[in-house]
């Protein structure tokens, strides 16, 4: 089945750049916003000047309030922050029912530390499941500029339909079945993208910079492959790809925050003065959290979740890394056996 029309939940960055890349590669876009002004803006002025600014959008991008017009879509894409992901799903469950939905969002749901995957199949059973991850900045793709992205889908003809609906000359989509490991790989970078911005925020050279994109790999692998991820998903697009484009650029939602946390802001202050979501700082303590809970070692994540509960400052979380024994680089013996904690958690 060709899917000629797509239907975006999430008027943010990321799905506003999803919107226009999909009306360049000449399909219908309805793109749903929750904010009414938004909605107004982009059918007026061809424009999201919050969200994604310097941008113009084309005519095949219509904005929306109406859920019934995003279920009317061929296939749907949820681009919302993790927080709001399970409530404002709900509002579009009853209509999503054997319909391909892509899942855009990267992070753990807060309280429960579920992937957005068992979120949508406990909303939505009937819903046909994918993931769309990578890395990307929002900007680039709505200016077409060359991009990879990874598709996992169960079924390798959802995920074929899913490319040919979204891909383009500058978008090019790989797919995968491991959903798993693709949802690790993009919610723990995020974490550790907040990590690096506080190395560069404090200025303590490219040297430290890209240690620390390695042992965070390193940590990425670990709870990645506890919780049934395979090992060439963690190294690829999903995985090593999305870490290194969001520790290398203040581009980067996670990076900008941790820079500002390095140079001595506080969280409150920088948060109440963003429109946008990082989503790092959610996921934080929902990735220390089942590491935790699976016997895996992660101090950089811990650090950084620490950081941000307030219960160390940075000048503190950093001596606290740089005190740690000395040990062996490889993780061989560290590693638990790759067996889901849960059954919940095996769901794709």
């Amino acid at each position: 089945m060709e899917h000629k029309s797509i239907g975006i939940v999430g008027a943010g960055a990321w799905g506003t750049a999803l919107a226009e890349s999909a009306a360049q590669a000449g399909r219908e876009v309805r793109l749903w916003a929750y904010e009414r002004e938004t909605v107004e803006e982009i059918n007026a002025y061809r424009t999201n000047r919050v969200y994604l600014p310097g941008v113009t959008l084309s005519p095949g991008v219509r904005a929306t309030a109406r859920t019934e017009e995003i279920a009317a879509a061929d296939i749907v894409l949820l681009v919302v922050p993790s927080q709001f992901f399970r409530g404002i799903l709900t509002g579009f469950a009853a209509d999503l029912a054997g319909k391909p939905v892509l899942i855009c969002t990267k992070g753990f749901e807060g309280g429960s530390g579920k992937m957005m995957s068992d979120v949508l199949a406990e909303v939505v059973p009937g819903a046909l499941p994918g993931v769309l991850t990578g890395p990307s900045f929002a900007g680039e793709v709505a200016r077409g500029l060359p991009t990879a992205l990874t598709i996992a889908a169960p079924d390798e003809a959802l995920g074929n339909q899913a490319a040919n609906a979204l891909g383009s000359r500058t978008l090019r989509l790989y797919w995968t079945d491991d959903m798993r490991g693709v949802q690790v790989g993009g919610a723990v970078k995020n974490v550790l993208a907040i990590a690096c911005g506080i190395v560069a925020g404090r200025r303590f050279g490219s040297n430290a910079q890209a240690a620390l994109i390695a042992r965070g790999f390193a940590e990425l692998s670990r709870f990645g492959i506890a919780m049934g991820a395979r090992a060439e998903t963690l190294s690829g697009l999903s995985g090593l790809g999305d870490l290194i484009l969001t520790c290398s650029s203040p581009q980067s939602r996670n990076m900008s925050l941790g820079m500002a946390l390095g140079e001595g802001k506080t969280l409150a202050d920088i948060l109440g003065s963003r429109k946008s979501v990082s989503e790092g700082a959610h996921s934080a303590g929902s990735v220390v959290a089942l590491a935790k809970e699976m016997g895996i070692e992660m101090p950089i994540c811990e650090a950084v979740r620490a950081v941000l509960a307030g219960e160390m400052d940075v000048e503190s979380a950093i001596t606290a890394l740089q005190s740690r024994p000395f040990r062996a680089e490889a993780d061989r013996d560290r590693l638990p056996p790759a067996t889901p904690r849960k059954a919940h958690r095996n769901a794709p």
